[in-house]
């Protein structure tokens, strides 16, 4: 039924504009005009009714069509439909599902290791397997990176060691300092014989000129944009983005975390100073499953297969290192995969909830969560950035600002640089990091993984970098919050209808 819909849209649309055409010069034109978005309109209406979404969501597109009729029209047009997700990704999702059975499916867990776990955690990483097809490791060996100039070193270090493959894959690549080191690397490496190959977000990397994909190409790198846009209007893939950010090097070795390949990453645009975030090392048994992820990305935009042993033959390392998980989300997925495990993480939490994230616009499930663990007496924080760099999410991401910290939350606004951290820490003991904000596109529309991790010592690191960030921050009083300008808090308020975009 949606696909009829979808085609007396499109008719009314083409009838509309051979009117306006008629029209045009007899002086009817913004009757016409308002004609045809009222029926738009309408049958859009109709769509997200049947659509049968979340009352909340629904409520917000209709009321962003009643405050910008033009605009939510086209808005809608380029994010709103859902049934193109579904039917988009559909084939992606049944092939992902067969690669993770195929190459994780026979790891077994030892009661030993699982019996570290109280029953609470226990229950969260099941959940976790059950949704991202991924098992927990207990043989891998991971390290916090706090920012980028810990991080870049390391991945210098490491794609100079590559001898057989290279795999990277970006929402964000600059052609800048940072972008054309590592550029270069990859080229030199090409040209000894290690097979590169680069996936860059094409929304994402818009900017990155001809040239540096051209002199990759030259050199025998195999680069390939995701999801490129042709016809936005129509094809819809604009509104789905890639938004990993992932290194495997021989299958051994591999990055995952917040920071994109930009000189902003560390710290020298003067806007942002110095660029707070986290990035995570990661060596062993979970290399298989980052490497899965990438090869099932990679094949969706070439066609090209490569689930053989030559790239899924981790190191397996011996000891106790803590547990460790690979977990992507996406619109290629039957559920909101990481939405739900922070839901999971949240609830579960007996003492405390650190979160880092520099946007929080969260939907019902999560703000609930959040704000009746801290009723219920948990230690829950908030860190945020002071200062914005995409205005509509930062005064959005405000608007909650106050019923979370009237059920006692505690929010801080990291003041040396921007903060850009996506971090979860539970208990001081359960944590997550990766490319997934706390917002309503990293919920629901974008392609993203987190690792998520277990009493390893990445975890102690993380509460450790939390507390000195609390150090660096400035606490928000709530009575003085709410006393901001009327003007700020009519803006938050506009740019929280917005949320269905954010």
């Amino acid at each position: 039924m949606l696909k009829w819909i979808q085609v007396l849209i499109f008719l009314v649309i083409v009838s509309a504009i051979f009117y306006l055409s008629y029209n045009i010069w007899e002086g009817r034109i913004i009757t016409t005009f308002s004609i045809f978005l009222s029926i738009s309109a309408v049958l859009i209406g109709f769509i997200i009714f049947i659509e049968n979404r979340n009352p909340s969501e629904t409520l917000n597109w209709l009321l962003v069509f009643a405050l910008f009729p033009v605009l939510g029209f086209f808005f809608y047009l380029l994010f709103g439909r859902n049934y193109k997700k579904k039917k988009q990704f559909k084939e992606k999702q049944a092939l992902d599902e067969v690669a993770f059975n195929r190459v994780e499916g026979q790891r077994i867990i030892s009661d030993h290791e699982l019996n570290q776990m109280g029953d609470h955690q226990k229950m969260l990483f099941r959940l976790a397997q059950h949704l991202g097809n991924s098992p927990i490791s207990f043989n891998t060996e991971t390290k916090v990176l706090t920012n980028g100039r810990e991080t870049f070193p390391a991945i210098l270090e490491e794609l100079e060691k590559a001898e057989h493959h290279i795999h990277l894959e970006y929402y964000i690549v600059r052609d800048d300092e940072i972008g054309n080191q590592i550029k270069d690397l990859l080229i030199k490496k090409a040209k000894e014989g290690v097979e590169v190959r680069f996936l860059y977000d094409a929304v994402g990397s818009w900017k990155l000129s001809e040239s540096y994909k051209s002199d990759l190409r030259k050199a025998g790198v195999q680069i390939e944009a995701f999801s490129p846009v042709k016809l936005p209007f129509i094809g819809n893939r604009i509104n789905f983005r890639n938004h990993r950010k992932i290194i495997v090097i021989d299958g051994r070795i591999g990055f995952v975390g917040g920071l994109n390949i930009g000189d902003e990453y560390l710290g020298k645009v003067s806007y942002f100073g110095d660029w707070r975030d986290t990035h995570l090392y990661v060596r062993g048994e979970a290399v298989r499953s980052l490497q899965t992820i990438f090869l099932q990305d990679w094949k969706y935009e070439t066609d090209e297969h490569l689930l053989k042993s030559e790239y899924l033959s981790p190191e397996i390392l011996e000891g106790n290192y803590g547990g460790v998980q690979m977990i992507t989300s996406g619109p290629d997925n039957q559920w909101e995969t990481i939405k739900k495990l922070y839901f999971s993480m949240i609830i579960s939490a007996k003492k405390s909830i650190w979160i880092a994230s520099p946007y929080i616009i969260p939907d019902d499930d999560i703000l609930t969560a959040m704000k009746v663990a801290s009723l219920s007496g948990v230690d829950v924080r908030l860190l945020v950035p002071r200062k914005p760099d995409k205005r509509i999410v930062f005064h959005a991401s405000r608007s909650y600002f106050p019923e979370l910290m009237e059920a006692g939350i505690r929010i801080f606004e990291y003041e040396e640089g921007f903060m850009h951290s996506k971090v979860v820490v539970i208990d001081h003991e359960l944590a997550s990091i990766g490319t997934s904000n706390m917002d309503m596109r990293s919920f629901h529309l974008n392609f993203e993984v987190n690792a998520f991790l277990f009493r390893t010592e990445s975890t102690n690191k993380l509460v450790a970098d939390f507390k000195e960030d609390f150090l660096k921050s400035r606490e928000l009083d709530l009575e003085r919050f709410k006393n901001r300008s009327i003007f700020l808090r009519v803006m938050e308020s506009l740019f929280r209808l917005l949320s269905p975009l954010l």
